[in-house]
């Protein structure tokens, strides 16, 4: 760095720097075998810093299984072998518990030749902000929230009063893969009942512009699944056999176009059943704590015009479902020609659900309209079902969401925000009704640190204000 502030100085000089960058270094792709290692390594290194505040903490392995959330990673013994990370501090009988959930599993660094620096070796820049691969997500958001944790219980007055909050830790291992082992664990009664909590602490969201504080109402809900379309028996030369043979690379085209009407609404029969409208206060409260058309088109360098035409940005993103196709693979793709008729082709697809959807239900629906649609000649198979998670909102009155806003308000004299968030954390509903714990989701995230793709980053700004977040939040529960 050519410059550097007194207060990027001082920072670099703190242990949560140096610790933050230890625990930047693990490649800890949750879904890719060959980073179990790694993972496990990150997990004993969070055991000891856990420890090191005083927290009991344990690593937690689920038992094998089958069940459909084994299946999402294509070996369900693999998923149930990447380690869960759980601490315990314990209070005075009688006081408030507080469960924080985070990820300490990141996404792919893919493609590669994409970054400006290398994915698993943390960078500060001169913009003051740090370039890695879960840099944001979700390792720089809990973790700034634990650092913010160990500076108030090494606070002289909370070493000298009694304990009046009683803590619980969770990490997860494969949120970025539909939480597999985490779901799995689950199932299990006794592991339940260890997370009995008041209020779920999550910090794995985004703040709303220039980081004002933004509290989330609620979460679209998830399914992500493989579609294979298969036709003839082999890749076929494209001059003998055109004209006489199907092209599943054309099919799939075909076949994933139906999937909506021309005016960008779903056209899958049953999909949209059960769907529960939001309120006119939600509506209204999303409206302003959301970005313009404006902010959305320089951000992605094109017209934010998808989903349906005819309702409003803040609709199709937060209250309307969809279905987006995350990939489509087939036939040939390398350099020149290869002059073939594609035998099979496959596409990665994945569901965004609002309240009221069932996502069993809706699956079953867009299975059928596959089905119904697939182009002659050629058979269609869905696989590698993860998810599964229903969407929620949560009631604007509540007294955790009042409380919030004073603590937010003392945080930034702008005032929190009230956001429905477009994307899917499918753990939270599941850890909600396993807690019996009110969820409080409030994050620190922007649109600049491009999460899931190269050059993740996060800022030493955002990183100190998740800390600050921490302790007044926790102060006042």
């Amino acid at each position: 760095m050519e410059t550097m502030s007194a207060e990027t100085s001082d920072w670099l000089k703190s242990s949560d720097s140096k610790d933050y960058f230890e625990l930047l270094k693990f490649p800890t792709v949750g879904a890719q075998k060959e980073n179990l290692r790694d993972c496990v390594q990150c997990a004993t290194w969070l055991k000891k810093w856990l420890k090191s505040i005083g927290a009991e903490a344990e690593l937690i392995v689920p038992s094998q299984g089958t069940g459909i959330r084994d299946q999402g990673l294509g070996d369900g013994g693999f998923a149930l072998s990447v380690p869960v990370v759980y601490g315990e501090i314990e209070g005075q009988e009688g006081a408030t518990t507080v469960l924080l959930y985070g990820h300490y599993d990141v996404q792919p660094a893919d493609p590669l030749e994409e970054w400006k620096t290398p994915p698993f070796e943390p960078t500060l820049k001169d913009d003051g902000r740090v370039y890695c691969r879960g840099a944001q997500d979700d390792k720089g958001q809990f973790f700034a929230f634990l650092c913010g944790l160990r500076e108030l219980l090494n606070t002289k007055t909370q070493r000298h009063r009694d304990k009046n909050i009683n803590l619980k830790i969770l990490l997860d291992s494969q949120e970025e893969s539909g939480s597999v082992g985490l779901f799995k664990l689950l199932e299990d009664r006794e592991f339940r009942k260890r997370l009995s909590a008041d209020v779920m602490l999550v910090c794995d969201t985004s703040a709303a512009a220039d980081l004002r504080p933004a509290i989330v109402a609620g979460l679209r809900g998830v399914n992500h699944f493989t579609v294979t379309l298969t036709a003839a028996n082999r890749d076929l030369h494209s001059g003998e056999y055109g004209g006489i043979a199907p092209n599943a690379a054309q099919g799939m085209a075909e076949l994933m176009a139906s999937l909506h009407n021309p005016d960008g609404s779903i056209a899958v029969s049953g999909f949209r059943d059960g769907i529960e409208p939001p309120s006119h206060e939600e509506l209204e409260a999303a409206e302003a704590g959301f970005a313009t058309e404006e902010m959305y088109a320089k951000d992605i360098g094109t017209e934010p015009c998808g989903g349906q035409r005819g309702k409003t940005i803040v609709q199709r993103n937060c209250f309307e479902p969809t279905i987006e196709v995350n990939g489509i693979h087939s036939g040939y793709g390398g350099p020149g020609s290869k002059t073939v008729i594609p035998c099979q082709a496959i596409a990665k697809l994945s569901t965004r659900l609002v309240p009221g959807q069932s996502p069993s239900r809706t699956f079953d629906a867009i299975k059928r309209h596959l089905k119904d649609h697939c182009p002659r000649g050629m058979s269609v198979e869905l696989s590698e079902l993860t998810g599964d998670a229903a969407g929620f909102r949560l009631p604007l009155g509540s007294p955790l969401f009042r409380l919030a806003e004073d603590v937010l308000k003392e945080l930034d004299p702008r005032g929190a925000v009230f956001q429905w968030d477009g994307a899917s954390i499918p753990v939270v509903s599941a850890l909600r009704e396993a807690s019996g714990a009110a969820p409080l989701l409030v994050g620190w995230g922007q649109p600049q640190d491009c999460i899931h793709s190269p050059n993740e980053s996060y800022s030493i700004r955002q990183f100190q204000t998740a800390k600050e977040w921490a302790k007044k939040i926790l102060s006042a529960l």
